[in-house]
């Protein structure tokens, strides 16, 4: 075939990613008549915009569960500042709290209580920055090899540095929300880092937008029972509140969003 321009070519790949296809580096190579550098530029540039999540040879489509973070933080603003805003008011004086990576806690930073002396523990880039503009914060940053997906470090390192911790208050990511199997994680590092975040942690909250809520992940992070407080939308459908409420979770309502 006739060897497309570099932004056609990608633009075509893109659109099989988008349709849930996942793509090969070296047959991309061998339809377009192009070296597999060539595609795995291709690929990188679409990884960055987070249009698909790169593997060994080739990508595999995005779904809303490996969106990477970046490309989440601005999705239902005013939404998750709405749950931040409800999850802030649990949140004691002196309290060392741990603000596991996710784009909702993010939103978390710019509530939390001023001058109360608290210590922010985090393994994500982002609010990690976001906790640095706040001079009456203090900052532990776990760190290790950075994953994209999540958006902050997951690795062997980051479990070690977080088991060492003792940690007033979690505010844990969740992909997913179900009533019989718990809180969900989407990649199975994540999912080991949370269970030990679990262990070192007296109190645990998770903040979850409605689309979370009955939804299934992969990996399970910890049972409903483990969370002490889960904040939910203004509008989260009591179709879905109710068995999570049976299965035995608290609930916070959070205000309409602004």
């Amino acid at each position: 075939m006739q060897t497309p321009l570099p932004l056609a070519r990608r633009d075509v790949i893109a659109q099989r990613l988008a349709g849930g296809t996942a793509v090969v580096a070296a047959t991309l190579a061998q339809e377009f008549d192009v070296s597999e550098d060539a595609i795995r530029r291709d690929l990188r540039a679409l990884a960055a915009e987070g249009r698909c999540r790169r593997v060994y040879g080739g990508a595999l489509p995005v779904t809303p569960q490996t969106q990477p973070m970046f490309a989440r933080i601005d999705e239902a603003r005013g939404r998750k500042e709405a749950l931040a805003r409800r999850a802030a008011e649990s949140i004691r004086p002196g309290e060392l709290l741990f603000l596991d990576a996710g784009s909702t806690n993010l939103a978390l930073t710019e509530y939390l209580p001023e001058d109360q002396e608290l210590t922010i523990a985090t393994n994500a880039i982002d609010i990690a920055g976001a906790v640095l503009r706040r001079p009456d914060l203090r900052l532990i940053m776990i760190g290790g090899s950075v994953d994209t997906t999540v958006g902050g470090s997951v690795d062997t390192a980051a479990v070690q540095a977080v088991a060492q911790l003792n940690i007033d208050r979690c505010f844990l990511g969740a992909c997913a929300v179900h009533a019989e199997r718990g809180i969900g994680a989407a990649l199975h590092a994540d999912a080991l880092f949370k269970r030990v975040l679990m262990d070192a942690t007296q109190r645990c909250v998770v903040l979850a937008m409605n689309a979370k809520l009955g939804a299934r992940a992969p990996h399970r992070s910890c049972t409903l029972a483990d969370v002490d407080l889960l904040v939910v939308e203004h509008d989260a459908p009591t179709a879905l509140t109710r068995p999570l409420a049976a299965a035995g979770a608290t609930l916070a309502i959070a205000a309409p969003a602004a």
